[in-house]
């Protein structure tokens, strides 16, 4: 079942997307050589809780796991899914974070790679491109068209970089839970999938690998990697569906700031 939401209810989840986005510029301005994962994960389970709202992520159940952290944090070669931890962070990685915020019944969704110091330039063009990537994504979730456009505006542009879509693992619906109906794939065929209608929010999230579009899963159960090891990246926004054009109801804005001001990490 997919549900529309009510501008009321847009209202809400856009509200936790600004707190959201104001998060991730806190973790942004943390992230530097020598930090862990782990300290990068307590400075959002923090601001989120100062803004009397809960990590998304947090205690989060699949199956018989349970997540344990308020983010994942995915380094270099981890698509998504990276558990913080003891690993300190260098020049030259790349650092994925998604984090999710649940206020007043409804969750908001976002995601944001970095890149710390100098990367090499198919590295950076591959964060670039995959940031581009998702908008051209979201320029499709406008009522009428279908879940394929949008899935096949992500695969399209990215694999005309020869770059390797993800396919095992897709966006989603948002609301009331943080994973809905529908799922949104970054891999599709234009008109394919269901109808689009105005009020449906949509957390779109093209996971781009340098190499190979293939993955492996960690004995941890959650770390997912790139089979060959290089690189990948991971952009998302939570977005509702208009009648002419997309509404994003999570922000990079606040990241932004943090990024032009920032001596260790490189501005996407």
């Amino acid at each position: 079942m997919i549900y529309l939401k009510t501008p009321q209810e847009l209202a809400i989840i856009q509200a936790n997307g600004e707190i959201l986005g104001k998060c991730h510029a806190e973790v942004a301005k943390a992230i530097q050589p020598g930090v862990t994962t782990l300290a990068l994960d307590k400075i959002a389970y923090q601001f989120i809780k100062d803004h009397e709202a809960h990590p998304s992520f947090l205690n989060y159940q699949v199956g018989d796991k349970k997540y344990a952290y308020s983010l994942c944090i995915s380094v270099n070669d981890v698509v998504v899914h990276g558990l913080p931890g003891s690993l300190e962070l260098k020049e030259g990685d790349i650092i994925s974070i998604d984090a999710g915020v649940y206020k007043h019944g409804f969750h908001a969704d976002s995601a944001y790679t970095y890149a710390i110091g100098q990367v090499g330039e198919d590295v950076e063009n591959l964060l670039t491109r995959t940031k581009e990537s998702l908008y051209q994504g979201i320029r499709q979730a406008v009522a009428g068209k279908r879940i394929g456009d949008i899935g096949s505006a992500v695969q399209t542009y990215s694999e005309g970089f020869g770059y390797g879509v993800v396919r095992e693992l897709v966006g989603h619906g948002v609301g009331k839970n943080l994973h809905e109906s529908p799922e949104v794939p970054n891999y599709g065929r234009r008109g394919d999938g269901p109808k689009l209608k105005e009020g449906m929010v949509i957390a779109i999230e093209p996971m781009v690998n340098l190499g190979k579009r293939q993955i492996t899963v960690d004995k941890d159960g959650w770390t997912i990697r790139t089979i060959d090891r290089k690189a990948s990246a991971h952009f998302e926004h939570t977005v509702a569906v208009g009648k002419n054009e997309a509404l994003q109801l999570t922000t990079f804005s606040y990241i932004e700031e943090v990024l032009k001001t920032s001596t260790v990490l490189l501005n996407i």
